[in-house]
């Protein structure tokens, strides 16, 4: 099907097809929440790297909100009481199943799955699923053994 160009499989989030439904659970990381690239000035986390440099613009300037503890700065005070968790452990988002509690609401999100046994990235080869896109990704490269070539599909799709 990848050489012919017949694309069977509809993406279940948005209104591309693709020609081998592993191409979903490819596709599907590209819908996640992760946010690798995080910022040393406040925490805050971005999926590219090009979105954080032009973020990190935000901590340039007249250093009104500064952390009395580290000496960074801030361009709001929101951001500088958000920072000060790193420094006083402040744990805010409380797990109401368990006595679990996070620094960020994201955090908590992800935890919560774990309880209500969600896995929203499920292996279109062999149905199992997992909580995070980074672990499926991690999954898929057993399928190589199966004659899949992965790097193929992912530069095939970019």
């Amino acid at each position: 099907m990848i050489h012919t160009g017949e694309r069977p499989y509809q993406r279940s989030q948005s209104n591309k097809d693709c020609s081998h439904n592993i191409h979903d659970s490819l596709h599907m990381m590209s819908h996640n929440e992760e946010r690798p690239y995080q910022c040393s000035q406040c925490d805050k986390g971005f999926r590219y790297r090009s979105n954080l440099a032009r973020h990190m613009k935000i901590h340039v300037g007249d250093g009104q909100h500064r952390c009395s503890q580290c000496d960074m700065t801030f361009s709001s005070n929101f951001n500088l009481i958000r920072h000060i968790r790193i420094h006083n452990g402040e744990r805010p988002h409380q797990c109401n199943q368990c006595d679990k509690a996070f620094k960020k609401s994201s955090g908590l999100k992800s935890h919560m799955m774990i309880h209500t046994g969600e896995r929203p990235f499920p292996c279109s080869v062999c149905n199992k699923a997992f909580i995070q896109s980074s672990d499926l990704k991690k999954h898929m490269m057993v399928h190589i053994g199966d004659g899949l070539n992965i790097r193929h599909i992912i530069t095939s799709e970019s």
